[in-house]
């Protein structure tokens, strides 16, 4: 029977115990886009924008975003990552910005919520960084890709087109 793990039998929210599960090699990887004009997107290519460097400041974002998860959720673990990519690329079908995050450690308790707050950051980054310019940027289709490791194994999601547009 399925049930929410953060949630004791009377219904009060609480931390999972990890201790006793074993010390495996995880990884997990999520994706994200923000869309915007074609304008906006120029700039960033261009490297013209007055903030400077768009992706490379929203790449270490995405990075320290990953490393401080445990203090922007509240059930999250506090985990010694081991590895933590980020890949930024702009797609011009889309008029837009791709993120794919890519997080690891050596631990008891995955890094999916780590994978995804690095992507939500970076593509957050990215809108604050030109906003000035475009108050109309999305972010869309931020979600796990992959997971591995631990008791449950390996998923991976099926491939959709959007990663393809990139």
């Amino acid at each position: 029977m399925m049930h929410l793990t953060h949630f004791t039998d009377r219904g009060t929210a609480h931390m999972v115990d990890v201790g006793g599960k074993p010390v495996t090699a995880r990884v997990a990887v999520a994706e994200g886009w923000i869309t915007m004009t074609r304008a906006t997107l120029a700039l960033i290519e261009q490297g013209d924008h007055s903030k400077g460097d768009v992706l490379g400041i929203a790449r270490i974002a995405g990075i320290m975003a990953a490393k401080r998860t445990a203090d922007l959720v509240p059930l999250c673990h506090s985990l010694a990552l081991t590895n933590v990519e980020i890949e930024l690329a702009t797609c011009h079908v889309e008029s837009g910005v791709y993120c794919c995050a890519t997080v690891a450690t050596s631990g008891q308790t995955g890094v999916e919520i780590e994978a995804l707050c690095a992507v939500q950051i970076s593509l957050l980054t990215v809108y604050d960084m030109c906003k000035a310019v475009d108050r109309g940027m999305t972010m869309t289709d931020v979600r796990l890709l992959e997971k591995n490791g631990g008791q449950s194994g390996h998923w991976q999601r099926t491939p959709t087109m959007m990663t393809s547009k990139i």
